[in-house]
């Protein structure tokens, strides 16, 4: 093979290496998480790992891609617009910033492009948790131009993750139940809408969802007492839920996140 080409990418959170030919056609990708070289076709092995060697270091395994999960399948099916495993974290911003801009404010900056940087963060920090058992939906929408921040699906049960952009790490957050103080800022209900977030998952996926309150770049925290319903979450926290289980089997988790990734099942939620 010549005039192979190394191109990275992210791959469900995890970063890859793919080998292409020059018409951009996949012959093999490393998995730095694993350390595995893949190989689609027969043959050619010393070649792809010629091609690798400058961005490899160690030893390595080499052999056919891993067989897919029942999620990979269903995931086959779908006609590309409904699937929504590629979506990135905040990918509802994406699109609505690319459409509107918005005007450059002097002294206030948009508040979405807050919000969009929040929720890359969580959602980073979330697709690390793949490698203990969880899968992870990003911007999942909803009817009427709504959608989940991030939807979390593991051994722990499935997480409706409500991500909020709460500053720079110096401001305070005040939690008098059902509101939500950043800083000096106007108190909004964030956790009754978390909670009703959770309620169309559940609908959408015949499943119990409980809601999660992410903060991001808070610098203290003060939570309503006896809040049980809703966790609160930092992001410092979240390699916490990586030990967290004994609700969803392997299988269970994989038809759930089939069923999640499928756009068309949160059409009447």
């Amino acid at each position: 093979m010549r005039g192979l080409r190394v191109v990275p990418a992210r791959h469900r959170g995890q970063e890859r290496l793919y080998v292409n030919l020059p018409d951009g056609r996949s012959v093999a990708w490393y998995d730095r998480e694993t350390g595995r070289v893949s190989l689609l076709t027969a043959g050619g092995e010393h070649d792809v790992l010629a091609a690798l060697a400058p961005f490899v270091s160690g030893s390595v395994t080499v052999g056919p891609p891993p067989a897919p999960t029942a999620a990979d399948l269903a995931g086959l099916a779908l006609p590309p617009d409904d699937d929504l495993a590629p979506n990135r974290p905040g990918e509802a911003l994406h699109a609505e910033l690319a459409a509107d801009p918005g005007a450059p404010h002097r002294f206030r900056g948009d508040p979405r492009r807050a919000a969009l940087a929040a929720q890359q963060l969580m959602g980073d920090e979330l697709d690390r948790l793949e490698g203990a058992g969880w899968r992870v939906l990003h911007s999942v929408p909803l009817p009427g131009a709504a959608y989940l921040s991030h939807l979390l699906i593991g051994p722990g049960g499935v997480l409706n993750v409500r991500t909020v952009s709460a500053g720079n790490g110096r401001r305070r957050v005040t939690i008098t139940d059902p509101l939500v103080r950043v800083g000096r800022a106007e108190p909004l209900p964030q956790l009754r809408w978390a909670r009703r977030e959770a309620e169309r998952a559940s609908l959408a996926l015949a499943a119990a969802v409980r809601p999660v309150l992410a903060l991001v770049g808070a610098g203290r925290v003060d939570p309503a007492p006896l809040l049980r319903d809703v966790r609160i979450l930092r992001e410092h926290e979240v390699p916490e839920l990586a030990g967290a289980g004994g609700v969803l089997k392997p299988a269970d988790i994989e038809a759930l996140y089939a069923s999640a990734r499928d756009r068309r099942n949160w059409l009447r939620v």
